[in-house]
């Protein structure tokens, strides 16, 4: 029996071992010690901590390096602390950091696969960015404002026509007014998930967003060994659901080319990118334009190898991307803003003045213009996204080898192997007190033109960074800051008389 029990030890002990991964201890750098199989990942698993706490308990146990080790679960995963090295990761060299740790498997999940966000660097990619990056200037943007204020007057008319005390789940009524910007904007569909409220296109897509204990099961496979989950076909959108999503987009491209119907949305300029039609503007600005803007401009003018090639599944596989971008990212942002303006009076009154001012001007009216032009709001919004981002963190996938050169007294020179994955953690920047002082203190202030200045740079990253950036933030920031800018009188005014908000997880 005694042996037995010697027998069964040992092999635990070995088991442990083999599963407890080495990786940044054999290259010599420093570490977040890991635990056998979960890597630095125990907590969340255990639901000790959600993954933003976790990200800033990793970011936190290194505060002296510019970058350390972590594990993903078994995958050893580099975590830049420095500006500095994501700049050089997202920017500088980026032929050698195109593209994120994909956990879309190409034939299983293919809107996933197909969508620029997931898909591998490349060619293709870099095409097919720059041909639909002329979608995201603001002369779309603002044809495509009238279908974005048609969702957010109808989201106001829904509770202003409610009578007495009303108790409003805010996730729960962002992410239905985000569902319906999305179906307009997106893919051409009227929805209004106030009043109808299971409608099937909201349905299906909090389906597609929800991650269940089993899609978490399919990520940790595809984490551990992505081999076997592409033999089994491990897709992380059921087939149902992609399907769904697929024939929406077809339907509405074949009646569009049947009918001549030409509706100001994303499908529409989609098509026309795929005809090489669309053209970024002349008179294009500074201030449309973010660093892969820019880039891309001329090229974007020039490429038109990939354009005829875009397929009904390619538009559909991107506009599926700005539903999973838009979807609980834009809830949740409306949400915290919300949630800040209801426990910062002085914050909201000073931005109720701006609304009062605008209206007053304009004849009660909103425009693109005015909206653009509103400096507070502006300041509200940037500083929602910096104590509040959707996305908690990003991250870099090399394909080729690469080397981080010393630069403080403990460190050497290190070399890393193509395959080797940099996570940026956004959430843990915007809260570091070295770039931002008090981070925990929701102050507008900051964004200021005066005190812009002060903002390091690769410091601020609620969208992303690089050419691999949030393709759709001018799109994503003006839906929410239109709905704060036409409810904000409404849930201002009527907050402590009419609003009872209930705020959950």
């Amino acid at each position: 029996m005694l042996m037995w029990i010697i027998f069964f030890t040992v092999t635990i002990i070995c088991f442990v071992i083999l599963l407890t991964p080495k990786y940044w201890k054999k290259k010599n750098i420093p570490y977040l010690n890991p635990r056998p199989l979960v890597g630095n990942f125990g907590p969340l698993i255990r639901r000790q901590c959600s993954i933003a706490e976790l990200i800033q308990r990793i970011y936190n146990s290194h505060p002296n390096h510019r970058y350390f080790g972590a594990y993903q679960f078994l995958l050893p995963t580099l975590v830049l602390r420095d500006p500095e090295l994501i700049k050089k990761v997202t920017v500088r060299e980026f032929d050698t950091f195109p593209e994120h740790r994909t956990i879309a498997l190409e034939g299983a999940d293919s809107l996933l696969s197909k969508n620029i966000f997931f898909m591998k660097g490349g060619e293709k990619w870099h095409t097919l960015r720059c041909t639909l990056s002329p979608a995201f200037t603001s002369s779309k943007m603002k044809i495509m404002f009238n279908l974005m204020q048609e969702c957010a007057n109808q989201f106001t008319e829904y509770f202003e026509n409610r009578a007495g005390v009303i108790t409003l789940e805010m996730k729960d009524a962002f992410t239905r007014y985000a569902n319906d910007v999305i179906g307009s904007t997106a893919f051409g569909i009227t929805c209004n998930s106030l009043k109808d409220k299971d409608n099937e296109f909201y349905v299906m897509g909090l389906k597609a967003t929800k991650i269940s204990p089993f899609t978490g099961l399919k990520m940790f496979m595809q984490t551990i060994s992505p081999s076997l989950a592409k033999m089994l076909q491990l897709s992380i959108i059921p087939k149902f659901i992609q399907n769904f999503f697929v024939n929406i987009i077809q339907e509405s491209i074949t009646l569009r080319n049947e009918k001549g119907i030409v509706r100001p949305d994303m499908i529409h300029l989609l098509m026309e990118a795929r005809k090489g039609k669309l053209k970024y503007d002349d008179k294009m600005n500074e201030e449309d334009s973010g660093f892969a803007t820019a880039q891309e401009s001329e090229m974007g003018k020039s490429n038109n190898t990939l354009k005829s090639s875009i397929t009904d599944r390619d538009i559909a596989a991107q506009a599926f991307a700005f539903f999973m971008a838009g979807f609980d990212t834009s809830a949740t942002a409306m949400c915290f803003a919300a949630y800040e303006l209801a426990i910062n009076s002085d914050i909201q009154h000073r931005l109720q003045r701006e609304i009062d001012e605008v209206l007053l001007t304009n004849q009660g009216k909103v425009t693109y213009e005015t909206l653009l032009g509103m400096t507070y709001m502006d300041q509200v919004v940037s500083e929602t996204l910096r104590k509040w981002p959707p996305a908690t963190f990003t991250d870099r996938k090399s394909v080729a080898p690469f080397t981080i050169e010393p630069e403080l007294p403990h460190e050497g020179i290190v070399e890393f192997e193509k395959g080797t994955v940099c996570w940026i953690p956004i959430y843990a920047i915007h809260r570091d007190p070295l770039y931002y002082p008090n981070p925990d203190v929701f102050d507008p202030e900051r964004f200021t033109k005066k005190n812009l200045s002060n903002i390091k740079p690769y410091t601020y990253l609620p969208f992303g960074i690089g050419p691999k950036n949030c393709i759709g933030k001018q799109k994503l920031q003006m839906e929410w800051t239109k709905i704060k800018f036409c409810t904000c009188r409404f849930e201002i005014c009527t907050f402590r008389n009419k609003i009872n908000p209930v705020y959950t997880s």
